[in-house]
């Protein structure tokens, strides 16, 4: 270990142990010292467990005291599944300033909007000035450009204290292309029988797979402890290989449950597979997470509303049929054959609470993995999106906004990286190259088109412009969101989560119905129409909660004038109910 201070750098030898690890304990290494390590003669390299690096990923490691900062959140414990709306942000541009600072100058706003935890995309150090989260190779250290490990603290200390939780989304399937030296110091960590996307598989089930795990695992408890973020979302877990008895997931939840016992942790995953396996409890044979993301709901919105059909959305029909089927199940998929795949898909849900299913109607891979980084509300007409806003935010599932959406921002959200000019030249051909398989992308000079990932413009124009949020048609949209979202908070209806029921059925191939009832004649009935005008008279519908003989009382329309800056308004007749619409909306209503 080489100590690098101003005129008297220090080498300190490290000691072999049985199993192949070096340790070494040294009294006069002191927060603030920069190191390296040397490895037979050869480096310095980076520590790949530095908790910082003020110089970029393939500088100095930065010696950090974890355990100096002042919390003031002491008493928080943390918010419950339940209670869950989530609002996932990146902290390089959610804010003009781009950092852990500028996040925390938001968190009165969040709070007023009516979200209860902020989901941080990857904030592990990666190589370059700026990228989309996913290229980190520094596991340990929060990216430098965003701020010191305490900015980070601060932002979580201050969060907790505003009664926000802080769930961050970790990358465990993969390492960036660049700067990750993991791999220098053992051979291990990569397996030579798994392969993923972006190339060898992470080492969880071969030689010396137990060391490797820990190193993971280990990474997982240093953020949960010496940042107290609340949750943990494990990105793309489908393509984490794990063949061994005890499959890594279960291993790093059992784990994560048994080191903290004071407050609410959460684990959640990002699995394309439709499996209960991994939100089912351990007593019952699963892995233990708390959620998926459940992306069926995504696939059907968009085909309805957008015409998607590439890709994995050919395997969606979009119709309201299809659409309340996924409501009803948490996803769609349960074992059919996936064209897409090309073989089977998905597991039977009916025993999992719908809460465990995290919903959304963007997010940063469905905008971002976008040529264009086109945003919904960019692609339908905003009558639309408003019915679509209020399905989401009154369903049983877990709702996740992608910032921005709330008030319908202009920006898209690309993809972005700064690698060095070589291999910076391989991503943007790569990039370009992967969306000729789509028809509209079948002419080489759109795909030209198709933003460079290297120019910093990319980067600058996915950054949210907020003096939006003060005109038209923006601050109605985010006067919708306020609204569900406070709904959401205070309705008995929609807080029976656990107890209460849910329907869903279609009305028309333009047009759903959905209802959430708590107990005996205490309904909340969502009409949803979102195609062109249309009459829904509930009463046809096929579902038990629309047979009572009480009148109904409407508590929102998205055509009413704070939500809509030219209304259209939508006729409703208590006694059924029926519902005309003028054009696509959304009516809630309570049985009175």
């Amino acid at each position: 270990m080489l100590v690098e201070r101003p005129g008297s750098p220090s080498i300190h030898p490290l000691s072999p142990l049985p199993d192949g690890s070096f340790t070494g304990v040294f009294d006069d290494v002191r927060p603030g010292d920069r190191y390296w390590y040397r490895l037979d003669r050869k480096g310095p390299f980076p520590d790949p467990a530095s908790r910082c690096q003020p110089d970029g990923v393939h500088g100095p490691s930065l010696v950090v005291d974890p355990a100096a900062f002042p919390w003031s959140s002491q008493s928080w414990t943390g918010i419950g599944l339940r209670d869950l709306v989530i609002y996932e942000l990146h902290v390089g541009t959610f804010t003009p300033e781009g950092t852990f600072a500028g996040v925390l100058e938001r968190l009165p706003y969040l709070v007023d909007l009516g979200i209860t935890a902020i989901e941080l995309m990857p904030i592990a150090d990666f190589a370059g000035s700026r990228n989309w989260g996913y290229d980190g190779v520094a596991l340990f250290a929060p990216a430098r450009c965003y701020g010191t490990p305490d900015d980070l603290r601060r932002l979580v200390d201050a969060a907790h204290c505003a009664g926000l939780a802080v769930l961050l989304d970790v990358v465990y399937n993969h390492f960036g292309p660049d700067g990750a030296y993991a791999s220098v110091f053992s051979p291990y960590y990569f397996s030579e029988r798994h392969h993923t996307p972006w190339g060898a598989g992470i080492n969880l089930d071969g030689p010396h797979a137990d060391a490797v795990r820990a190193f993971f695992t280990e990474n997982a408890l240093h953020w949960l402890h010496e940042y107290r973020v609340d949750g943990l979302r494990l990105d793309a877990t489908h393509a984490i290989v794990d063949e061994s008895a005890d499959h890594f997931l279960h291993e790093l939840t059992r784990r994560i449950r048994a080191s903290i016992a004071d407050r609410h942790v959460l684990v959640i995953a990002e699995d394309s597979r439709n499996l209960a396996t991994i939100i089912t409890p351990p007593e019952r044979g699963g892995w233990g997470l708390d959620a998926v993301w459940a992306d069926d709901f995504h696939h059907q919105v968009r085909r309805l509303a957008a015409g998607d059909a590439d890709g994995y959305f050919q395997d969606f029909s979009g119709s309201t049929t299809d659409l309340a089927t996924t409501l009803r199940q948490g996803w769609f998929y349960c074992g059919q054959s996936s064209a897409y795949k090309g073989a089977p898909r998905g597991s039977d849900p009916s025993a999992l609470p719908l809460e465990r299913f995290v919903i959304c109607l963007q997010n940063h891979d469905q905008v971002g993995n976008r040529a264009f980084g086109e945003r919904l509300h960019h692609q339908v007409d905003l009558a639309v999106y408003r019915a679509l806003v209020t399905l989401l935010l009154t369903a049983p599932e877990t709702p996740l906004l992608f910032m921005g959406q709330e008030w319908a921002a202009t920006t898209p959200f690309l993809y972005f990286t700064d690698h060095e000019p070589e291999l910076g030249k391989l991503v943007t051909e790569g990039r370009r190259r992967e969306f000729q398989r789509f028809s509209v992308f079948a002419d080489s000079a759109r795909r030209e088109r198709i933003p460079d990932p290297q120019a910093a413009t990319t980067c600058d124009a996915s950054r949210l412009r907020w003096p939006e949020i003060e005109h038209e048609p923006h601050a109605s949209v985010r006067r919708l969101y306020r609204e569900l979202l406070r709904l959401r908070r205070t309705d008995a209806v929609i807080q029976a989560r656990d107890g209460g029921q849910c329907d869903a059925a279609p009305a028309s191939d333009a047009a759903l119905v959905v209802s959430r009832t708590a107990g005996p004649g205490d309904t909340l009935l969502v009409v949803v129409q979102l195609r062109g005008a249309g009459t829904v008279n509930a009463r046809d519908v096929a579902m038990a909660a629309t047979a009572t003989d009480r009148p109904w009382v409407p508590l929102l329309t998205t055509e009413d004038p704070p939500f809509a800056p030219r209304p259209q308004p939508i006729a409703i007749e208590a006694s059924g109910p029926v519902v005309r619409f003028a054009r696509p909306g959304a009516v809630v209503l309570h049985t009175s």
